[in-house]
């Protein structure tokens, strides 16, 4: 594709207990089955059938954004499904990027949501979540692929050798994006790098952005967007192979105000001051990054470019396609179950459909990706496209007049997990 746009239930409130019965409900029977999923479910006890604005057996969160649960009889067991309906036509409707401050950081969706002013939200990308196979490295917390804020690119996509999660349905990869545009429709999109850095060796292509793992041979740059976790695993692992040893051939060199103020051997930790940026080199890249000097000047530009669409995002974050044009993509894994997070978009881009399982033990089967296209599709989704899941799988939003999100599923390991970003639902000024 030509690079064409660039970026610079259940819950619980309080002591309040709502449950979605186990009746039909109105808006998925006539849905009935799509590659073999179900839906039943009813409206939750006390919620007006399509009250106030929201679509039949839903309560309403905010003006254009709707909740419901119901359940989902699938091949391996029941499971059920926590979904957040949002009307992106609504002009007091929003959607953004949950995210702690820095990209290299975690925290729970409920926290991040309510810091942010959101009425609702999900989880969002994978993670680099653990370092097992690099004893003594730090694990950054940091997601696998782009990640754009309020029109601010965060970070590039790690390389798909490099990707935490399932495998990747073919054809599909660690730069494809779920976004909305700046136009307020909501679309799936691939975003790619676009940077070098120039000094008196000449230019050099830049090969990442605020990334926990670059390509061999390449140079990534961290800004302040990064945060103060260590940058070392940068240099780990390799295309193929996430859990290869780390580098013994890197370089580091700190640019600030457009000139070298200092070099290392090694990757470092800590905050990366704003007008500063650090340059980490593996293989080739440190080679050429040893080549500098202290006082050299050096000039780093970097974007995100979008494959597909000319409208830019004020939005967008990483996982992976499962529906296109309202069918499933080929290769879908359907012997797999698993609780799972996923979102979907409707054919004009002007409605959004979250989607967060339960991980309660009687519903802990879950999904299998298969499901999953076919459960967004049954919502009305013409796109779909894949969140981390497990124990990350998290939907939040306010009871109607509460000041506040709750968790509306039960989180498979008993409590929110810290995640690195998701998706936040504004409605209002």
């Amino acid at each position: 594709m030509t690079p064409r746009t660039q970026h610079g239930g259940r819950f619980r409130t309080g002591s309040l207990r709502w449950a979605g019965a186990r009746g039909a409900l109105p808006l998925c029977t006539a849905l009935t089955t799509l590659a073999g999923v179900a839906l039943t479910g009813a409206a939750p006890a006390g919620a007006v059938p399509g009250g106030a604005g929201a679509p039949p057996g839903s309560i309403r969160v905010a003006p254009g954004v709707a909740y419901r649960d119901y359940d989902i009889p699938a091949a391996n067991g029941t499971a059920h499904a926590h979904v957040l309906d949002v009307n992106l036509r609504d002009p007091r409707v929003r959607v953004g990027l949950l995210h702690p401050g820095a990209v290299g950081a975690r925290q729970a969706v409920s926290a991040m949501a309510d810091r942010a002013g959101a009425v609702a939200g999900v989880n969002g990308d994978f993670f680099n979540i653990t370092e097992t196979q690099h004893p003594g490295v730090e694990a950054t917390g940091a997601p696998v692929g782009p990640a754009v804020a309020a029109g601010l690119p965060l970070k590039a996509a790690v390389p798909d050798g490099q990707r935490f999660g399932p495998a990747l349905p073919p054809g599909t990869t660690t730069e494809d994006v779920l976004g909305v545009g700046t136009d307020g429709r909501a679309r799936l999109d691939r975003m790619s790098l676009d940077g070098h850095i120039d000094s008196r060796q000449g230019r050099q292509p830049l090969r990442g952005l605020n990334q926990y793992a670059l390509a061999e041979g390449s140079i990534g740059a961290f800004t302040s967007l990064w945060g103060s976790t260590s940058r070392v695993r940068a240099t780990c692992g390799t295309d193929t192979d996430r859990g290869a040893p780390c580098s013994s051939d890197t370089y580091e060199v700190t640019v600030r105000q457009g000139k070298v103020a200092a070099r290392a051997d090694t990757p470092g930790r800590g905050a990366v001051p704003a007008g500063t940026t650090v340059l980490v080199g593996r293989e080739a890249g440190a080679q050429e990054l040893r080549k500098l000097s202290v006082g050299d000047s050096v000039q780093v530009r970097h974007r995100l470019v979008a494959a597909a669409s000319r409208v830019p995002y004020g939005f967008a974050l990483g996982g992976y396609p499962v529906l296109r044009d309202g069918a499933p993509l080929p290769g879908l894994d359907a012997r797999v179950s698993a609780v799972r997070t996923a979102a979907g978009v409707s054919a004009d881009g002007r409605r959004l459909f979250l989607l967060a399982l339960d991980g309660a033990a009687e519903f802990r089967t879950g999904l299998t990706i298969a499901e999953v296209a076919a459960a967004l599709r049954a919502l009305g989704a013409d796109d779909g496209f894949s969140l981390d899941g497990g124990g990350s799988s998290t939907l939040a939003a306010r009871a109607p007049g509460a000041p506040a999100v709750s968790v509306r599923n039960h989180p498979s390991g008993g409590a929110e997990r810290p995640v690195p970003n998701g998706i936040a639902v504004f409605s209002g000024k």
